[in-house]
């Protein structure tokens, strides 16, 4: 008779100590829990330590080949193999995946849930968040290769935007003793970067059972919905946060029809950026009208993607090759003029200036003169995003 699957929780987090705390809550309150950990502080030295704990300590460790000197390509190649073993032993009853520094929990879920097959079963995702330390966090200006927290050689994140990540995906933020007095502030950034997600202390009884057991159903087979919730960070499909003001942190939703000029847009990033510590979205720009572009800054960084198409620019037929969630987002939000076209912007941060966001993103819009030339002078504007996205021939 197979052995049922075996449960998996993924921690992940910047924050060490808080998501060392949660991995020693929960291999505390289950008999039978094991801890596996890839350890990448060697990995721009090509060395990467696999680490497997009980609530005791270490039981043992090896260390896992770098293919191409990709540290988290090892990660993901390890990672499943080894959780296999751990269930075809058929001691462990919970593995709890700790998740180095700087490693985002999305690659790391979907690979369980696409290779895990009957014998894992991803039953939570969690972030571990230092609440006092959520303002440093998100507005710190430094890469992770300047932290000491890169994965490798190409590894161009930086601290902001990889933590920002890490905590808008997750559905449980796990938060550890803080390392100073949080305030309402505090409170209230993490609110508004992920308003939907669960908070639990790790030091409250309830956090174990919310991490293994309150995201998923309880049919013992089905897995997190990891499908769901990438559709929640796409820029398509995106569930962005809803306008919100506490304790003196705002969130300012920025919506329009109009393309954005590309050249004015291209020369008012250093200020857009500066504006908020988070800001992302979809946009589309006038000479590219056919492309649904996402928005993802932090920290004073931005990072903009050519995600796809938008739908009004493909025929009817073509609309199922694209994501279900794509589909419903654009629907709900179509336009009689421009389809499922649109700025639908949000920014984050503590004294945000609600009208200096609305005034610099409007007076980036094509005008009513420009607007009124239409798309084959919109064509003609400017190429200024080029060195961000493939050039438009």
């Amino acid at each position: 008779m197979p052995l049922p699957a075996l449960p998996v929780v993924l921690v992940a987090g910047l924050h060490a100590e808080a998501r060392g705390a949660a991995v020693r809550a929960l291999l505390g309150a289950t008999p039978g829990a094991l801890a596996l950990h890839h350890d990448l502080t060697r990995a721009r030295r090509s060395l990467v330590t696999r680490v497997i704990s009980d609530a005791e300590g270490p039981l043992g460790s090896g260390e896992v080949s770098l293919p191409n000197d990709c540290a988290c390509c090892a990660l993901a190649d390890d990672l499943v193999p080894a959780l296999r073993r751990l269930s075809e032993a058929g001691t462990c009853q919970l593995a709890v995946v700790e998740l180095w520094d700087s490693v985002e929990p999305q690659a790391m879920a979907e690979a369980l849930v696409t290779h895990g097959g009957d014998q894992l079963r991803l039953t939570g995702v969690v972030t571990a968040v230092d609440p006092a330390r959520v303002r440093a966090s998100l507005t710190s200006p430094d890469d992770l290769a300047a932290a000491h927290l890169a994965t490798g050689e190409d590894d161009t994140r930086t601290v902001a935007e990889t933590w920002a990540r890490q905590v808008e995906y997750a559905p449980l933020l796990a938060l550890g003793a803080p390392s100073r007095r949080v305030t309402d502030a505090d409170r209230a950034l993490l609110r508004q970067l992920h308003p939907t997600a669960r908070w639990v202390d790790v030091r409250d009884p309830a956090f174990p059972a919310a991490a293994i057991r309150d995201q998923v159903p309880a049919d013992g087979r089905t897995s997190v919905d990891v499908v769901a919730l990438a559709a929640r960070q796409h820029p398509g499909s995106a569930q962005l946060p809803q306008l919100a003001e506490e304790h003196g942190v705002r969130t300012v939703v920025w919506r329009q029809r109009r393309p954005f000029h590309p050249e004015r847009l291209y020369e008012a990033l250093p200020r857009l950026t500066s504006l908020a510590p988070r800001s992302r979205g979809r946009f589309w720009l006038a000479d590219r009208p056919d492309t649904l572009l996402g928005w993802d800054a932090a920290g004073g960084s931005l990072v903009v993607d050519n995600v796809g198409p938008w739908l009004a620019s493909l025929p009817w037929p073509d609309w199922d090759e694209l994501p279900l969630e794509w589909r419903i987002a654009a629907t709900l939000d179509w336009d009689p003029e421009v389809g499922d076209r649109g700025q639908h912007l949000v920014f984050t941060g503590p004294g945000l200036r609600a009208d200096r966001v609305r005034w610099l993103l409007g007076a980036c819009l094509l005008n009513d003169t420009e607007y009124a030339a239409g798309r084959s002078a919109w064509l003609r504007l400017g190429s200024a995003f080029d060195e961000l996205l493939d050039p438009v021939f």
